[in-house]
């Protein structure tokens, strides 16, 4: 079986990739200090099995999982003992290795995990829409202001941002304040362009200059990212 290992701590992942080297078993293609390097492999290759740490900084285990859409076999390594019943709500999950690891604990796992068979999403038929129920395109809104109706073209929208009974749009041309909900704005918006990354925010993933630890630079403007919502923000970006 192929394998890698995700872990920040550099002792653990010598300890691991020695393991790695004594189980005919496997071969280890890489390791990595964090989730983001795995998933960029990832994006490019594909493996068998996944030597996991459940504790990282800023991008968890499990939030790992919930990015990747396909997730191979993944045995998880901690020193937590408390996360054992949270580990088995996810089918790819073949085992969950406390830390320190012991060699023949290691193997029972290995063993464990090449008659383990991951399920397979089931293909769900493609729904036919008739022309009249097909989505808009979206390419242009409007918005109540004054009592004028103004019209924003969806493409130039930077960010929105919710504060009180307001919302801010903010466009490459010109800065709008709303009366209206975040949730209203939404349904006008293209799915596959915005991402609402935090309760008060909604941002255009085009507009992304860049995304550190838990926050997005959009032109001068940070914005918080959500932590529930980070696995779907980096599933939705094109990493290489």
């Amino acid at each position: 079986m192929t394998c890698i290992i995700i872990d920040d701590e550099g002792t653990s992942r010598v300890i691991l990739n020695q393991f790695c080297e004594t189980s005919p078993e496997l071969d280890l293609v890489d390791e990595f200090p964090n989730a983001m390097e795995a998933i960029k492999f990832l994006n490019r290759n594909e493996i068998d099995l996944i030597f996991l740490d459940i504790h990282m900084p800023d991008f968890s285990g499990f939030d790992f999982i919930q990015t990747i859409k396909n997730p191979p076999k993944i045995i998880l390594t901690t020193s937590d003992h408390g996360l054992a019943l949270d580990a088995f709500e996810y089918e790819c999950i073949v085992d969950y290795l406390v830390k320190p690891i012991l060699p023949d604990r290691f193997q029972k796992a290995v063993n464990k995990a090449s008659k383990f068979v991951v399920p397979s999403e089931k293909a769900q038929p493609v729904e036919e829409k008739p022309e009249s129920a097909s989505v808009p395109s979206n390419k242009e809104f409007y918005v109540n202001i004054d009592r004028t109706l103004i019209k924003i073209k969806t493409p130039t929208v930077k960010l929105i941002e919710a504060k009180g009974d307001y919302i801010y749009i903010k466009t490459t041309e010109k800065d709008y304040k709303v009366h209206s909900t975040l949730k209203k704005i939404v349904e006008k918006l293209p799915e596959d362009s915005f991402l609402q990354v935090h309760r008060s925010y909604v941002i255009n993933l085009s507009m992304i200059i860049d995304i550190q630890d838990n926050s997005i630079l959009i032109d001068e403007d940070v914005i918080p990212i959500s932590r529930s919502k980070r696995p779907e923000l980096i599933r939705r970006l094109d990493l290489l």
